[in-house]
């Protein structure tokens, strides 16, 4: 898979975010979002994500033109925004399922150990985070890290070729910026594309990358 952004521009409550903005990627490489806050980077990776319209520009998959918010690209890309959306009357691997679900994923659910559901696949993407142990607790009784920890296993759970991951370390320690650059380094390494923003670098090695704000365009 190849992603490309041709003349992309953002204008949000009037103010022009960014404009002009290409970039390319192709299989096995990440690009670095980098910036203060609201000069665009967020709304760079929801434009992506078919959250919103680019007020001009066009992407192309694989050299064709693709149409705004196409469902194509979507099926292609898992999207982790700032917030968790995380279901407090689930348990942890409840919440892991339901996402798995959305994504279209055929499950067939059994009880775990603890006497919550659980299905193939949900275990191996908890332990990726480190929070396998915490599969069958209330989702409620998380600290923020935790919380992070189970909105980023959708990445380890659902195979899709693009992440989009914005400021994906916060509320992270140091151990939980290890696993999720392992995990990052592991797709790459499969084949996977990454876009990140992100205030630091978490130990992972950049192809490329694109500037927002102080004055300029990326």
């Amino acid at each position: 898979m190849r992603l490309e952004g041709r003349g992309l521009a953002c204008v949000r409550g009037e103010r022009e975010l960014f404009a002009g903005v290409d970039f390319s990627l192709s299989e096995g490489e990440l690009i670095f979002l980098e910036g203060p806050n609201g000069s665009g980077k967020s709304s760079f990776l929801r434009m992506i994500a078919g959250l919103l319209r680019p007020s001009s520009g066009s992407f192309l998959r694989d050299g064709a033109l693709l149409a705004s918010g196409s469902q194509d690209l979507q099926e292609q890309l898992i999207y982790v925004g700032h917030q968790d959306p995380v279901k407090p009357a689930f348990s942890v691997a409840e919440n892991l399922i339901f996402w798995m679900g959305l994504a279209g994923r055929k499950i067939e659910y059994r009880r775990g150990r603890g006497g919550g559901l659980v299905t193939d696949g949900t275990q191996d993407a908890l332990g990726a985070l480190g929070i396998a142990a915490l599969a069958d607790i209330p989702a409620r009784l998380l600290s923020a890290g935790q919380r992070r920890r189970l909105n980023l296993a959708r990445l380890a759970a659902i195979p899709r070729p693009l992440w989009l991951l914005d400021e994906p370390t916060v509320g992270l320690d140091a151990s939980g910026d290890a696993l999720l650059a392992g995990l990052m380094s592991r797709h790459r390494a499969s084949g996977g594309l990454v876009i990140v923003a992100s205030h630091t670098d978490f130990g992972v090695l950049a192809n490329r990358h694109l500037h927002f704000g102080q004055g300029r365009n990326p």
